[in-house]
């Protein structure tokens, strides 16, 4: 009699896994101790809750695709090793407050690991932002439009692991230059950055119009960062394609 009222009490304190086990348990699991019986209802719902908090860093982060560790192309001539992927998939790097610099060609796959490496730290229970840098000066600007500008780079701060992609695609203003000082600034020795480009991070301290910021900014990001250049003689969008039309033929195949 008491099974109901008991459920509705989990449910209210957000225990929902253990209320719909406490209410149909499985077969079987009746001849289990107390004490065991407990333990897998904990069990389940301490897996749902980790699962749900995820999925909601994985929201949240505003990836670009979806992309994993698991699936990222090591043939050869992409400059990058299984070591490399399971250094950087072991978010040691976040715990260290280092950077990552991934530099590549169109299509080398720099976006795809930034992601990939975003999504295993979600995993690791860390707060990820993924932006592209047009949309973060588009973010920037309407914040300052709004008197909010402050509270904007303070979120920022927030943040375990920013992902800016396409950095450098052409030369700053010198309110762009600012902008992006004062997100290294913030985050400087206190939170790790991915900076994706086309353009390799030496070639950026030419596109800053003032030296005295290139030269601060340079320092707070290179300085701590691991550097990932890849490369491709093959554009890793036409082999992400081929593998869904391999997947999609297969498919018919067994329709």
């Amino acid at each position: 009699m008491l099974r109901n009222p008991t459920a509705e009490k989990l449910r209210d304190m957000r225990l929902k896994t253990m209320a719909d086990s406490f209410i149909n348990p499985e077969p079987g699991i009746e001849a289990l101790s107390f004490e065991d019986r407990f333990a897998l209802m904990v069990e389940r719902e301490w897996h749902a809750k980790k699962d749900s908090r995820i999925t909601r860093l994985k929201s949240n982060a505003g990836f670009e695709m979806q992309a994993s560790l698991e699936d990222v192309d090591y043939r050869k001539g992409r400059n990058i090793s299984r070591k490399d992927v399971a250094t950087l998939g072991s978010c040691v790097f976040i715990q260290q407050k280092l950077n990552i610099i991934i530099s590549g060609k169109t299509g080398s796959g720099k976006s795809y690991l930034a992601c990939a490496i975003g999504d295993t730290a979600c995993h690791h229970n860390y707060s990820v932002k993924y932006y592209r840098q047009s949309v973060l000066f588009e973010e920037i600007a309407m914040a300052r439009l709004e008197n909010r500008y402050g509270r904007f780079m303070g979120s920022l701060k927030k943040i375990h692991l920013l992902i800016l992609d396409d950095l450098a695609m052409k030369s700053y203003s010198h309110e762009e230059a600012r902008d992006l000082l004062e997100i290294a600034e913030l985050r400087y020795n206190r939170l790790s950055t991915i900076f994706a480009s086309q353009v390799p991070h030496d070639k950026w301290y030419d596109l800053i119009p003032d030296p005295t910021i290139a030269d601060a900014f340079m320092d707070r990001i290179v300085h701590n960062a691991y550097i990932v250049p890849l490369d491709s003689n093959i554009s890793m969008r036409e082999i992400m394609a081929q593998k869904r039309m391999k997947a999609l033929d297969m498919l018919n195949q067994d329709g």
